[in-house]
């Protein structure tokens, strides 16, 4: 076998080299430039096997060039790399026939293995359909450029346009239902209406109305072009369930998006969610992350919500490193949408052009407060916890098994200490004190904790 020859196209001089280095490990030829003119020219003198390139060299967009390298080579697989990070680059990846997207920093493993599959597939771009604008307004329905996060940028840019049903899993307030407006957004296939149905606050009756209509009219699901968004669809009835099967039975309608905050695969056990439903409709499966997850997202998620709250009429504002590390530190049980709505409140409220740490303070001390009064909701979800995770243990009667409690116990200080050391950024004379505990006593806790002691 002859060998492969690789055109790779970056203009970062170091990221170039190690490229370079790696793939000529790798036992390929490689042509290394930081010139779109060279790698033009390349191209259309029949040079290269495959083409690995960043979304940007100099000042063009690589994008502007696959037209033209596919109509002179349309066989030629191409790889995109980006430190831009986000969904629309994926998606703009995607939809000018590039054969996968690799966002910045990657793995080197994962390049090689990368340009491996592409030259054995053979497949080269395909007819570009661009309907994405880097300029259009609030182009970006999700924000952050975590790995994570580029987990589900590249699941929606793949299946964007088809039509495979899609489950969306996740918390509240992770963004279930902006993934899913991003489907059909950036679907070039999709051009009817998005319409998302709030199960959790309709009747039967209301559900099969709307998704199958009444006697002589059709219903949303019957639209070719259209998106059919079920929001917690685990609070489905079963009646409507069965018909949803059915509709999912036949050819064409609208393409089915359903999410969910509660794990459908435990409600299938609980005999609550029908098994061939739940099959259908986990063709794809999108998991949204928790924010406390990818917390280095939070920055630029507040400045999203900051230039979204000068867009509706509020003062400019800014946030100062210590009030962004007390964001950080906190973990945003109510994730992106908890975030929202405190930086919107901050916005509003605060009279000075920065938000300070004592701003935060207060707002997520408000917070606090509130919930003092929902203890009782907090002492249940803790047992509700004990039924899941400790119930065996008690009903085996086992007495040998002396470390339940000790058990239980620590699996509830280790978090509380990692906790406040993250409030404290490591301080431990500073946790001891928010903790109400002795210096020597905290370091003690974690060393029998197998927290590091430093």
């Amino acid at each position: 076998m002859s060998q492969k020859t690789v055109l790779l196209a970056e203009d970062d001089a170091s990221i170039r080299l190690i490229v370079n280095q790696t793939l000529v490990g790798e036992g390929y030829a490689v042509r290394a430039t930081s010139s779109p003119e060279a790698l033009e020219r390349w191209v259309r003198n029949g040079e290269g096997d495959i083409i690995v390139t960043d979304v940007y060299l100099t000042d063009t967009p690589i994008f502007d060039l696959l037209p033209s390298f596919r109509l002179a080579r349309p066989d030629l697989p191409i790889i995109v790399m980006s430190g831009q990070n986000t969904i629309l680059t994926a998606a703009s990846a995607a939809e000018h026939g590039a054969f996968d997207y690799l966002p910045k920093p990657f793995d080197i493993d994962q390049l090689s293995e990368t340009v491996a599959r592409a030259l054995k597939s053979g497949k080269g771009t395909t007819s570009p359909k661009p309907r994405l604008s880097q300029t259009a307004p609030n182009p970006l329905p999700l924000v952050g450029r975590s790995a994570l996060m580029q987990d589900v940028y590249r699941v929606i840019s793949r299946v964007m346009n088809t039509d495979l049903t899609v489950l969306i899993e996740g918390e509240s307030g992770t963004g279930k239902e902006l993934a899913a407006r991003a489907l059909h957004d950036l679907s070039t296939e999709r051009t009817g209406d998005f319409h998302a149905i709030d199960l959790a606050t309709m009747t039967p009756e209301d559900v099969s109305t709307q998704l199958f209509g009444k006697s002589g009219t059709e219903g949303l699901a019957h639209s070719e072009t259209s998106t059919l968004y079920l929001d917690e669809i685990g609070d489905l009835p079963l009646d409507a369930q069965t018909q949803l099967v059915k509709l999912l039975r036949e050819e064409g309608g609208a393409r089915i998006i359903a999410s969910t905050r509660k794990p459908l695969s435990r409600l299938v056990d609980e005999g609550a969610f029908r098994e061939d439903l739940y099959y259908r409709i986990n063709v794809v499966r999108i998991d949204l992350p928790p924010l406390r997850a990818r917390k280095e997202d939070i920055p630029e998620l507040v400045q999203a919500f900051l230039v979204r709250a000068e867009q509706r009429g509020l003062a400019r504002k800014e946030v100062e490193p210590s009030a962004m590390d007390l964001l950080l530190a906190y973990d945003w049980p109510g994730n992106v949408r908890e975030l929202e709505n405190l930086i919107f409140r901050l916005a509003a409220l605060s009279s000075d052009p920065v938000i300070s740490q004592r701003d935060v303070e207060r707002e997520l001390r408000a917070e606090s407060l509130k919930d003092l009064t929902a203890q009782a909701s907090l002492e249940h979800e803790i047992e509700t916890l004990l039924n899941r995770h400790v119930m065996a243990d008690l009903l085996k009667g086992d007495a040998s098994d002396e470390r339940i409690y000790q058990k239980v116990l620590e699996q509830v200080e280790r978090p509380l200490i990692k906790l406040a050391l993250t409030i404290t950024s490591g301080n431990k004379l500073k946790t001891a004190a928010l903790l109400g505990l002795n210096r020597n006593t905290l370091r003690a806790r974690m060393r029998a904790l197998g927290l590091a002691d430093t």
